[in-house]
């Protein structure tokens, strides 16, 4: 809010260019502008580093960016993004009870869905649209754009790109190719390769670092710069053979999740991405320090990236499991990062280390002292400059700054759904609901009313109609109103998470051509009669110097695996991470404790409190990516 008024943000839109085809679809609104959205900030993980800590937001991209203008438009200097390829499937993780002991039922794993890419073409175009609208307004000048998709929906893409970012700012098309087996009775050629289309935000300007991608020159390469073949395009003499070619615009790279061969630990999350795809694209186009984000970051693999290779990064996601398998991944990362080192003398050779003790000066006599407490940039900045004035060589000083900590954010309340995606399912089961197929106007019937679900992520405006008012059958209203014009055309039931108090009457006034009959279903506020999740329960006590969780109970993992508390051996089976912060604020968990073990094996369940600790926060996460939180004072 800004002087008591909703924080808008405008932008323009390209104007149309003769001689360019401009793409069209049913309901194609223009997307000039969009409110301030608030997050909240749920968890922090480590500290600052050089005034920076990395941002992970969990709900609606659209929403996400909406709250990045404000601070951060014209500020990202690379955007990857993996949306949606319309593949029509539903994509799933495979779910293991964790350990070896057993469970009684008649299975010990299932599959989770993570999410559907499911889309009518229409659907799909707005949606992307929008957000690379956005996009484009949070690229710095300089900065470019990575959008990785396939042959579902390449060639739409790239005429979206062209209308948003403009046809001149197009930099390369590359072609992701990889091996794989192919399915009996294939009519077709194996469809083994992805496009990755590269836009820059201003025409003719990008970064691109050639000598951080460059490959080994191949045999005959240098065999004919050492001949000085003219015909080769070499002349001996007339300049030095780079170390290394630049890579091609095909790159063949193995799948993530069937060749582990980078040394990188798979995560099982649907359609996750090698490794050597991002390490090559952010070395190409950012420097250390750079802002990386990924607003469709799945497991995380742009932001683990990101923070190994001294970049700065931004991530979203819709999907709970997102949020829960990125986190786990980077707090990995920023482990193996850790110095072994002292923090305030690592680099020091062992006369600038004498030096420092006999230094007077502020700066420096913080160095000389070590202990724990690490020299701010500032700081270091003036230790190094000092030696450089004395002569000395100072590259192991200004070793690059990694930066591990991150902070985890809701937009707009962003966790009455536990997993979105389900959301729909979840109301239409929950109001009985009989339900139409998806891509359909409406998404299904009760007692004679169409009924529409608004996305439930956050409360219904009247710019929500706007989707539904462009695909209304107006030609079906028009023969009902001939026939019968006293009676409505359509009885509408709206069903929202909180809405505008004026929703119901922007509507009919839409409408008003026409005699609907509307009705607004608020399942913030009739959420009491829908049994849309179970609350998981959990027994955490205090023993003396010890934390003890006794049992958990997490019902819907319960439910979805057909099981009854009393027939698992041990609860730790079901939990995929414990969190816990001993000096609980109130406000935004510290986790001090993260117990998170590997595939095979289960959370402690018994820690030691230290010293001094006040109100104790834990954080217990199922297998299903879904949280229990507590407070044990």
């Amino acid at each position: 809010m800004e002087n008591g008024e909703q924080l808008t943000f405008e932008f323009e839109q390209r104007p149309t260019i003769k001689g360019f085809p401009e793409l069209r679809w049913t309901g194609k609104r223009p997307y000039r502008s969009t409110q301030y959205y608030p997050a909240q900030l749920r968890e922090t993980y480590g500290q600052e580093q050089n005034g920076w800590i990395n941002k992970i937001f969990w709900g609606d991209n659209l929403q996400v960016m909406s709250h990045m203008l404000k601070d951060y438009r014209g500020k990202i200097d690379l955007i990857y993004i993996d949306p949606p390829f319309d593949s029509k499937a539903d994509y799933k993780k495979k779910i293991d009870l964790k350990g070896i002991g057993k469970v009684t039922s008649d299975s010990s794993s299932f599959e989770e869905k993570q999410y559907g890419d499911i889309w009518t073409n229409d659907e799909y175009l707005q949606f992307m649209y929008e957000r690379l609208l956005l996009m484009r307004e949070l690229l710095s000048d300089k900065g470019s754009i990575f959008i990785h998709c396939d042959w579902h929906k390449n060639h739409h893409l790239r005429c979206l790109m062209d209308e948003v970012f403009g046809p001149s700012n197009f930099v390369n098309e590359i072609v992701w190719c990889y091996y794989g087996p192919g399915s009996p009775g294939m009519r077709q050629f194996n469809r083994k390769h992805d496009n990755i289309l590269w836009y820059s935000k201003t025409y003719n300007v990008w970064k691109f670092n050639a000598d951080a991608v460059r490959v080994p020159h191949d045999e005959k390469t240098t065999g004919n710069f050492k001949q000085g073949l003219r015909g080769s395009g070499f002349i001996a003499g007339d300049y030095n053979l780079a170390d290394g070619k630049i890579p091609e615009d095909w790159w063949e790279m193995a799948i993530a999740g069937r060749y582990p061969n980078d040394g990188v630990k798979r995560v099982g999350y649907p359609t996750e991405k090698p490794f050597k795809l991002l390490e090559r694209i952010i070395s190409a186009t950012t420097d250390k320090g750079d802002i990386v984000a990924d607003f469709f970051m799945g497991s995380g693999v742009t932001q683990m990236c990101a923070m190994r290779m001294g970049r700065r990064f931004i991530g979203a996601d819709i999907n709970l499991g997102s949020i829960q398998a990125t986190t786990k991944r980077l707090l990995a990362v920023a482990d193996e990062l850790k110095p072994a080192r002292n923090p305030v003398t690592y680099g020091m050779t062992q006369p600038q280390l004498s030096m420092v003790a006999e230094e007077p000066a502020p700066y420096l006599a913080a160095a000389s002292a070590g202990g724990n407490a690490e020299l701010s940039a500032e700081e270091r900045s003036k230790v190094i400059d000092f030696f450089k004035a004395k002569g000395m060589d100072t590259a192991a000083l200004e070793e690059e700054v990694k930066y591990t900590g991150f902070e985890v954010y809701n937009v707009n309340n962003y966790d009455f759904f536990r997993n979105p995606v389900e959301a729909r399912d979840l109301l239409i089961s929950a109001l009985e609901i009989q339900p139409f197929p998806q891509g359909d106007v409406w998404d299904g019937e009760l007692d004679g009313r169409m009924v529409k679900i608004m996305p439930v992520n956050r409360i219904a405006t009247k710019a929500d109609l706007k989707e539904l008012l462009a695909n209304l059958p107006y030609k079906t209203y028009e023969k009902r109103k001939e026939e019968n014009p006293n009676q409505p055309v359509e009885r509408i039931t709206i069903v929202c998470m909180g809405h505008e108090p004026d929703l119901k009457g922007a509507l009919e006034q839409e409408l008003s051509d026409y005699k609907v009959d509307v009705q607004i279903v608020d399942i913030l506020r009739d959420k009491k009669d829908l049994q849309l999740k179970r609350d998981s329960e959990a027994e955490i006590v205090r023993e003396g110097d010890k934390l003890v969780v006794r049992a958990f109970y997490p019902m819907n993992l319960m439910q979805k695996l057909s099981l009854q508390k009393e027939y698992v051996e041990d609860w730790r089976q079901l939990v995929d991470s414990i969190m816990i912060d001993w000096n609980y604020d109130g406000v935004v968990m510290q986790p001090a404790v993260a117990d998170i073990p590997g595939k095979n094996e289960m959370v402690k369940g018994i820690y030691d409190i230290p010293e001094g600790s006040g109100t104790i926060k834990v954080k217990i996460t199922d297998l299903l990516s879904e949280s229990l939180e507590v407070e044990v004072r």
